[in-house]
């Protein structure tokens, strides 16, 4: 059954591209007792079904309603209690009304007056609303018409505006054919307007403001085909960069009551134009659609502009190493650095940092210190509390300093165990003592730890590899097939079905983008592209074609653990989900060699 959705809202995305001329409209007038439509006092049924502006169906019968008509009643319709004596119950006529009606879009003028009753009717008699799309055709004349062409819009001014062929009479049947002029008459007024669809005339009836309805024509010859849009102000600038599987019908809901954000109907206000960049790929356009924003900064994107809020955690290259939170990875790891992220946000990364120092505690002081330090003093408050080994000092321990130091880079590397044996040892303790908020504080560190774990590595595996190709099956019986280097795109095609894959995927192969290696704990693209890539590897129906190198993770860099903390928590409120069953479950991946 379609779903009832009023026409002043939009249809889902799912639901769009219903041409007017191929749907079937079933136009209705209701003769009621004058009671509340939950008493569904129906006194006579009209209704023509139309398609393409021709009558296919019509349905007319009076109906007993069981209870006496009021006179004025009476006298207004002309249907008496004598008249409906022997005419059918609504127990009858309405299961009747309904197969009727089946699969149509309802109209009426003033639908929710008769629509009211139907749905009184069904809901006395126990029948399901089917849920029909509604059109009123009063409120569509109130859109269409100037107050200059008809003092108001009842159907009676408007059927010798229009000069329909039947005169309403406020008996049914001829009041729905009526309607139905009327109908014909207003969807060749919205036409001029560029109203092709159902759609189309939910969102032009709909409260829009004049604006967005104006833009609509941005939308006019855009593919219907997966890709990124770009919409322009009058110098030419990128305004927003958005992607969709279907960039034409994603654009139109810009100008449609479904999009209220007050930030995109600022934007539509500026736009001149839209921009299609077609892609072979969903994923192909999502990865374009990152490039382009952190390339042109537009204005009323929010998401993805800002790549440099990112932060790392940091095992710095110095006399004595120390844990620092830094915006870049840096081409130091040979020196001895080490990162893990990248994070959210410094927050995240300072509790990172937090569960991390609670097994390994390394100094905290920023202060740049001399291989043989000749302070004699005890050092800080926490080399006093044996906190801290006190670098700083002449009486350091240097081979145990350096001993946790290397400790601390095992840690980052994948062996998280230490990290988290200390950290399970602090919630013991402080749930022993009905802590149990403080507690949760380290298991949230705890959490915030082993999700950059996991992250860094996931985006390493994948930035070490020179060459993936992988391919997915269409729903259409195809594949898409891409191309990945270093952690970045190089190359995407979509093969039809009954088409030979292999030689396309050479071609494709053969054309994609060259990828220069990045150095060494770095990605060679937007950290939000190779983690895109990443989602899609993981996504079902992933055939791997080929690898350079056996894509891999480290068996203890603590994705089993992260699974059974979302299993206490409900969720990690980390920085962004992670498939948990796929990292507890395997770190290494088989390479299939071809497609099949």
């Amino acid at each position: 059954m379609p779903n009832f959705v009023p026409i002043n809202q939009q249809l889902s995305i799912t639901d769009l591209g219903t041409r007017l001329r191929d749907a079937i409209f079933v136009v209705v007038d209701l003769e009621t007792t004058g009671g509340p439509p939950t008493e569904a006092g129906i006194t006579e049924f009209g209704a023509v079904k139309v398609q393409g502006g021709q009558v296919i169906g019509e349905f007319a019968t009076l109906v007993n309603p069981g209870v006496l008509i009021p006179p004025f009643i009476a006298a207004l319709t002309g249907i008496t209690n004598s008249l409906v004596a022997t005419a059918p119950r609504l127990a009858t006529v309405l299961p009747s009304f309904l197969e009727f009606a089946r699969g149509s879009v309802l109209v009426a003028h003033n639908a929710p007056y008769d629509i009211g009753f139907l749905k009184g009717a069904c809901l006395k008699l126990d029948h399901r609303w089917p849920g029909n799309h509604v059109i009123d055709t009063a409120r569509l004349a109130r859109i269409t018409l100037h107050r200059d062409e008809v003092a108001n819009c009842k159907l009676a001014t408007l059927a010798t505006y229009f000069r329909t062929d039947v005169a309403p009479t406020h008996r049914a049947f001829d009041d729905a054919r009526a309607t139905t002029d009327v109908l014909h008459r207003l969807l060749e007024r919205v036409g001029d307007h560029g109203v092709e669809t159902l759609e189309d005339l939910a969102a032009f009836t709909s409260r829009v403001s004049p604006t967005q309805r104006t833009k609509r024509h941005l939308a006019a010859g855009l593919p219907e085909a997966p890709g990124v849009y770009i919409f322009r102000d009058p110098q030419g600038e990128a305004l927003y960069v958005g992607t969709s599987k279907n960039i034409r019908k994603r654009v139109r809901t810009y100008f449609t009551a479904s999009e209220t954000r007050r930030r995109m109907t600022q934007m539509i206000a500026i736009a001149t134009s839209v921009d299609p960049i077609v892609c072979a790929t969903v994923l192909e356009a999502r990865i374009r659609e990152l490039r382009l924003i952190a390339a042109k900064q537009p204005r009323y994107n929010q998401q993805s502009k800002r790549p440099e809020r990112q932060s790392w955690l940091k095992l710095t290259a110095e006399v004595a190493p120390r844990l620092a939170i830094v915006r870049e990875v840096r081409d130091d790891t040979a020196d001895g650095a080490c990162y893990l992220g990248p994070f959210k946000s410094s927050a995240a990364a300072q509790e990172a940092s937090a569960a991390l120092q609670l097994a390994l505690p390394l100094r905290v002081c920023t202060t740049k210190l001399a291989r043989k330090p000749r302070s004699t003093t005890a050092g800080c408050a926490l080399a006093e509390l044996g906190k801290c080994l006190a670098p700083c000092t002449a009486t350091v321990d240097h081979l145990a300093y350096d001993n946790l130091v290397a400790r601390v880079r095992s840690a980052m590397s994948g062996a998280v165990d230490p990290v988290t044996a200390a950290v399970q040892v602090r919630m013991r303790d402080l749930a022993d003592q009905s802590r149990f908020e403080d507690a949760a504080l380290w298991r949230d560190r705890l959490a915030h730890f082993l999700q950059a774990s996991v992250r860094t590595h996931r985006l390493m595996m994948l930035a070490q590899v020179e060459q993936v190709v992988a391919a997915k099956t269409t729903p259409e019986g195809g594949w898409e097939v891409h191309c990945i280097r270093y952690g970045a795109l190089a190359g995407a095609v979509t093969i039809d079905p009954g088409v030979e894959p292999l030689p396309v995927v050479e071609a494709m192969i053969s054309t994609a983008d060259h990828i220069t290696a990045p150095a060494a704990s770095k990605v060679a693209s937007l950290t939000e592209e190779s983690e895109a890539i990443l989602a899609w590897l993981d996504s079902d129906g992933i055939r791997l074609v080929r690898s350079s190198a056996a894509l891999a993770l480290p068996i203890g860099c603590g994705g089993a653990l992260l699974a059974q903390l979302g299993q206490v928590r409900g969720e990690i409120r980390a920085q962004e989900p992670v498939d948990y069953q796929w990292l507890a479950a395997t770190a290494r991946r088989k390479i299939v060699t071809r497609i099949a």
